[in-house]
């Protein structure tokens, strides 16, 4: 069984340790000591958690795109045909191309709250700290 400390959880949630515990505390997210007394969520229940933290779109619209990523636009770089906007949404960086007359019509500048939407048929999964096996052996 997988568990992770509060801060791991805060990390994996894009929230602070504090705010982990305040759930924690209210009892809207499970938490169980361990041999050292430190508290510890579950991985399955910090999965179930975090699935339920995901809601529809700010603007109420439906969509097939699942992976969506609110941040705040960090930099934009206009050419006279091209935009090159980038991202910051909570530890990661997103950034886009996309014509220079649809960041124009977004408004898109630095400060403006954003949401990069991304719709994609191959997506990489990768574990950390683990080597690739070939499938061979």
């Amino acid at each position: 069984m997988t568990t992770f400390r509060i801060s791991e959880a805060a990390a994996l949630l894009g929230v602070s340790a504090d705010t982990v515990r305040r759930w924690v505390d209210a009892g809207r997210l499970a938490a169980e000591r361990d041999e050292h007394g430190h508290r510890q969520v579950n991985g399955a229940d910090l999965a179930a958690f975090a699935r339920a933290q995901v809601g529809e779109t700010e603007s109420g619209n439906r969509s097939s795109a699942r992976n969506r990523f609110r941040g705040i636009v960090t930099e934009v770089l206009r050419d006279s045909v091209m935009a090159q906007v980038e991202i910051a949404a909570g530890p990661f960086r997103v950034v886009s191309l996309m014509s220079r007359q649809a960041a124009d019509e977004l408004g898109l500048e630095v400060g403006v709250v954003a949401i990069a939407v991304i719709k994609s048929t191959n997506v990489v999964v990768e574990i950390p700290g683990h080597e690739r096996v070939p499938s061979s052996l």
